[in-house]
């Protein structure tokens, strides 16, 4: 095993070791808030029925549901529930947790992935088209009708696309996954998820789109870029065989840590389009004071976010290495 190997290795051990720390801290400090926000877990889980309880049976409810251990036992038990797939029972639902979740994260990934996909796809193609043109008249309008939309709120531009186009027009859904009878239908699900992806590519093409502009701009600035020029290859060719080739690698860097933040956006979206995922779960799980489906869905988003930010500053440390050496003299 070489040198340069085990200098990797090591640098993914610690940055290994510190994602499990923050994942246990985070797991702490999501466990102590929902226990100490206001409300009865007893309301929660039976509703109204709970204020006709007597003493004995709001004891008994309270002793079937754990309530009544200390905070550390309480704690324990969740955080061995997390490893275990045990992540307790739903107060809204009366069914586990982990259940209800297993019903609607396939959507949330459907729609995050394809938002994903389409915004990257687009971006690199319309950084490239403004590269190509640069300063020109079309590069600036392009670049001014993407901070005007990109400032749009998200929520506000969902309302708006509905109000048009579902209740105005008729060609789209206003919300939901799937119309009744046809879950297995794939075309019928991406008919539901236009207008919430058109939302969430909108809220994040722009900023992507203008980084891929400014990188190769950047880029045509570079020595080789001028010789490239002198020796009579077109603008274009140059721009897509060897600019978008070397501003990738720092792209993928960007890319990975765009993941959570695309996947932060469908909760809004989900939100305002009804649409049955982890975001409208979050929503009504806090709507109801459901504290075990709320902290499930902050250990898994959290997870998501410190696990993709780990996978960027790998990438970025097998591109560049000089990330350890700078990150050692920090």
């Amino acid at each position: 095993m070489g040198k340069r190997t085990k200098q990797r290795l090591k640098y993914t051990g610690v940055k290994i070791i510190q994602m499990i720390a923050v994942l246990a801290l985070l797991s702490i400090v999501v466990f102590t808030i929902a226990r100490l926000c206001p409300g009865d877990p007893l309301r929660s889980y039976y509703g109204d029925g709970a204020e006709h309880m007597s003493q004995e049976q709001r004891e008994a409810a309270r002793e079937r549901l754990g309530l009544n251990d200390s905070m550390l036992v309480q704690y324990q038990r969740w955080t061995e529930g997390l490893f275990d797939g045990d992540l307790g029972l739903s107060y809204k639902y009366k069914q586990p947790v982990s259940t209800i979740i297993g019903r609607v994260w396939i959507n949330t990934l459907a729609l995050g992935a394809l938002s994903y996909v389409l915004t990257f796809s687009l971006a690199i193609l319309l950084g490239m088209f403004c590269a190509l043109r640069e300063d020109k008249l079309i590069d600036r309008l392009i670049c001014k009708v993407g901070v005007i939309s990109g400032s749009i709120p998200s929520f506000f531009l969902a309302l708006l696309l509905i109000l048009v186009f579902a209740v105005q027009l008729g060609i789209f859904p206003a919300g939901g996954a799937y119309s009744y009878g046809n879950s297995e239908n794939i075309l019928d699900r991406l008919w539901h998820l236009a207008l919430p992806v058109t939302v969430l590519v909108m809220e994040h093409l722009w900023y992507y789109a203008y980084m891929v502009r400014n990188k190769l701009v950047e880029e045509t600035r570079q020595d080789y870029v001028l010789l490239c020029k002198a020796e009579g290859i077109p603008r274009r060719k140059i721009l897509c065989r060897h600019c978008l080739r070397n501003i990738m690698p720092s792209m993928l860097v960007v890319m990975a840590i765009a993941v959570p933040h695309i996947l932060g956006g469908t909760y809004v979206v989900e939100s305002v389009f009804s649409y049955p995922g982890l975001g409208t779960l979050s929503f009504e799980s806090a709507m109801y004071q459901d504290y075990n489906m709320l902290m499930a869905l902050c250990m898994l988003t959290g997870a998501a976010v410190v696990i993709c930010n780990l996978v960027a500053q790998l990438i970025g440390e097998f591109i560049d290495p000089r990330m350890q050496r700078e990150e050692a003299e920090i």
